[in-house]
């Protein structure tokens, strides 16, 4: 507990100024988070990190979380989509060219691995450049449910969630996150109101707060398939930069999808 606390603490000294600024830093510290996600997620699948591949696999995550709509290389008429499938069309030919050893199936995951942190921390970026306000209420309303999740779960948790995947996660557990989550948002609402109804901030909120649950999951069904207990080692007794943001990154895209962060 200890640790956790000490490393809580000297990870809110970094994080916060970025967080506060905004701007050129905070795409930059993104970028940076980004890739060490992207560096967690090869690692359990223990590829070689700063081989060929894996260097594929950080540029396209690099064209995913650029922020320009124009030509991705200069004097090159190249777009985001067009400047990603380069690169996967590259991760498919190296499973040629090292007769293998390198397979369909490695360049698949790289792929998926490189969207599925790129479409997060992208919307994560545009969030903070949309405003501070926004990004701290999604933050709220993920810290609600997670504590809700915990402590009704302790207290009340009977029934198994899903035990194959996160066996300590109770269906008590995840209502009572919810409804916590709820009850947040409504006094956010009140305190620092956004131009939405009270209904469609509920709406959102149980949005966020079953998408957050779900994106948990989804990371926990990663370290589960590899045979980890965590995603990483950067952060002492909290894990990796995945085993954090997980729900954060899995929220964000569905929140620019209904247009809450245009």
């Amino acid at each position: 507990m200890k640790q956790r606390i000490i490393t809580a603490i000297i990870a809110l000294i970094v994080v916060i100024p970025f967080l506060i600024y905004g701007r050129w830093p905070f795409v930059l510290f993104g970028f940076l988070l980004a890739t060490i996600g992207l560096y967690e997620l090869i690692a359990m699948r223990k590829l070689s990190q700063f081989a060929i591949p894996g260097i594929f696999a950080v540029l396209l995550l690099w064209t995913i979380l650029a922020r320009f709509d124009g030509d991705v290389v200069p004097y090159i008429s190249m777009s985001k989509l067009e400047g990603a499938g380069l690169f996967i069309l590259l991760l498919l030919a190296y499973t040629v060219f090292s007769k293998n050893k390198f397979t369909f199936e490695d360049a698949g995951f790289l792929a998926v691995s490189a969207f599925y942190v790129g479409m997060g921390f992208y919307y994560l970026i545009e969030a903070r450049l949309y405003g501070l306000d926004y990004l701290l209420f999604i933050f709220f309303i993920i810290w609600a449910t997670d504590s809700g999740a915990y402590f009704v779960g302790r207290s009340l948790g009977k029934r198994k969630l899903w035990p194959v995947i996160s066996p300590n996660k109770t269906i008590e557990g995840a209502i009572g996150g919810i409804v916590i989550a709820l009850i947040v948002a409504v006094v956010f609402q009140l305190v620092h109101p956004f131009d939405y109804s009270i209904i469609s901030i509920i709406f959102i909120a149980l949005l966020i707060s079953v998408a957050g649950q779900v994106g948990d999951l989804v990371e926990s069904a990663f370290k589960r398939h590899y045979g980890v207990k965590d995603s990483g080692k950067l952060l002492p007794g909290h894990g990796g930069i995945l085993d954090r943001l997980d729900s954060m990154i899995f929220v964000l895209p569905f929140l620019h999808f209904i247009h809450f962060i245009h």
